[in-house]
């Protein structure tokens, strides 16, 4: 069982990196053909979601969703167990994520991050961060969607850690709904945490036949309070993954 695992492993790493190199040619023909930057980075989120609907029948993604999408606009924050968070909620979402900057280095999937509108923030950077922030006040107000992770690491701890507030002023001051999402993996296993680095940690987790997800899309939330915002988003987000756990725990 074992060396099928691999096996099956081995044959969607090859098909997740076939498919992101259509991706990226696709992303070069748009460049090709639209010569409006705002044009370009619409069709690239676009494309950018069709890829991420590719993807999951062959990771052999079971996904439960809890809860409806966002349709109206703002900042859309989560709970951070994997890299794979974003392929999970952004699967029906149009919207812009915040990424850490090293993932802006990975080969295939940084070019496509960079060209379909991923905003990279480095966290040791002050000076990084605040353009950050510019960018995301940029994309907030212009009637756009921003998804970010605020716990800022990945970790698999019960709960959600400290977030960290910038985006939420920025939500504040614009006055844009802050729309919380909880996220969790039955298999604890997929969680990528610690030195983990992307391929071994790949094989690992999609050297299953299924790689069970629940996702709650939660009520938005409207303050002008940051804190309230913060505490409201966190709250709300823990309550459900209490709940994914003990729902896991009581079928198994």
């Amino acid at each position: 069982m074992v060396i099928i695992g691999y096996i099956l492993a081995i044959g969607r790493l090859l098909l997740f990196i076939f498919i992101v190199l259509i991706f990226l040619c696709l992303l070069l023909m748009i460049s090709l053909f639209y010569q409006s930057e705002e044009k370009k980075l619409e069709r690239g989120i676009l494309l950018r979601r069709f890829i991420i609907r590719v993807l999951h029948p062959i990771l052999g993604s079971k996904i439960t969703v809890y809860g409806k999408e966002p349709v109206e606009s703002g900042l859309i924050v989560s709970n951070h167990r994997s890299y794979f968070d974003p392929i999970v909620i952004l699967k029906n979402i149009l919207a812009s994520p915040i990424g850490k900057k090293e993932v802006a280095s990975w080969p295939l999937i940084g070019n496509g991050c960079k060209t379909t509108g991923v905003i990279f923030v480095n966290r040791e950077n002050k000076a990084n961060r605040a353009q950050t922030l510019k960018d995301i006040n940029s994309v907030l107000e212009n009637g756009f969607s921003i998804y970010n992770t605020p716990e800022g690491t990945t970790h698999i701890k019960p709960t959600t850690i400290n977030f960290k507030p910038g985006a939420f002023n920025i939500a504040a001051t614009l006055g844009v709904p802050v729309m919380p999402v909880a996220i969790d993996y039955k298999n604890m296993d997929d969680a990528w945490v610690g030195s983990d680095t992307f391929v071994p940690h790949f094989l690992k987790c999609f050297s299953k036949w299924r790689t069970e997800i629940k996702v709650s899309y939660l009520e938005p939330i409207f303050s002008n309070n940051v804190e309230e915002l913060i505490s409201l988003s966190k709250n709300q987000i823990d309550l459900e993954l209490i709940r994914f756990r003990k729902d896991w725990e009581s079928m198994d």
